[in-house]
């Protein structure tokens, strides 16, 4: 008898905003919807409900003993790298005999940057051309350098081939340049005609405040036309992409990115991060939580 496939659980980050965790909820459950024949289940490592461990639970509970985790997440940062790896950990004590593997991030993927293609032609609307445009694309920010590389990457590529005058790239938290000074730079550089791109998969907290800093340095310089973009959104290529997530991590097929990792690589001004243990990001609801705000050491936990 043919075994039944390993269940699928999606790992998001978390938000304070309800609306943006309804909308990683409702993905899970078109996921769900689209694969029938597998359980699905969804949680997060802090700030919404459910928490990942509860997820697990769920899955336990309707017989699963094997599961694949994909990290919900466009980057690889300490939260796919150590939080996430770290949680299913415990989970495997909490619950003895199940067993996981762990897919990778969604990453610059080419199905994801024509998304955002789309959202540029939907901010342009019918103004004319790309050829004068340059487009501002804005990560969440990180401590992980590994991690704001990335989104730089992904400026790139998106900037290869569609005809953009350019794409820099800022962060809305932790690392530099900030929005505003990412919208400086594109002045300076000579720009007239700008969109700001949010390189985040739903709406939130973070994604808010991109546009309201937006729309505060477009006031201050009336001379620059500036539009701003949508998140990519719970669009059919993010459904996609997170079934071959899934079915790569089923076949062991994980290609994770060690290369420029500051929990394996001593990069300038992080050589304290190689070799840290990991710890398990305590989500504030989940029901093995004894110890407060787990203090973050991203000790590398790939799956090879």
């Amino acid at each position: 008898m043919t075994p039944s496939p390993p269940a699928l659980l999606i790992a998001g980050h978390g938000t304070r905003d309800e609306a943006g965790a309804e909308a990683f909820r409702a993905f899970v459950r078109e996921l769900g919807d689209r694969h029938p024949e597998l359980p699905v289940a969804g949680g997060f490592i802090e700030l919404s409900p459910p928490p990942l461990g509860d997820a697990v639970a769920g899955l336990v509970e309707r017989g699963v003993r094997r599961f694949a985790a994909v990290p919900l997440m466009l980057v690889s940062a300490g939260h796919a790298k150590g939080d996430i790896p770290a949680a299913l950990a415990r989970e495997k004590e909490r619950h003895p005999g199940i067993t996981y593997t762990y897919g990778r991030p969604l990453g610059p993927h080419p199905s994801l940057l024509r998304v955002l293609e789309r959202r540029l032609d939907e901010a342009l609307g019918t103004a004319d051309g790309r050829e004068d445009v340059t487009v501002l694309l804005v990560g969440r920010g990180s401590t992980d350098p590994d991690a704001n590389a990335e989104v730089h990457k992904a400026a790139r590529l998106l900037w290869e081939g569609r005809g953009y005058a350019g794409v820099e790239t800022a962060f809305v938290s932790l690392a530099a340049p900030d929005v505003p000074g990412g919208l400086d730079r594109c002045a300076r550089l000579g720009a007239r005609r700008i969109v700001v791109l949010p390189y985040f998969l739903f709406t939130g907290i973070l994604p808010d405040r991109v546009r309201r800093q937006t729309e505060e340095w477009a006031a201050a310089h009336p001379d620059v036309e500036v539009r701003s973009a949508d998140v990519i959104g719970p669009e059919p290529e993010l459904l996609d992409l997170v079934w071959e997530r899934y079915e790569e991590a089923v076949r062991g097929d994980l290609r994770m990115n060690c290369d420029s990792c500051v929990y394996r690589i001593a990069l300038p001004g992080f050589e304290d991060k190689v070799g840290l243990p990991q710890q398990p990001h305590f989500h504030p609801d989940d029901d093995g939580h004894h110890h407060g705000h787990g203090h973050h050491h991203g000790g590398h936990a790939h799956a090879h």
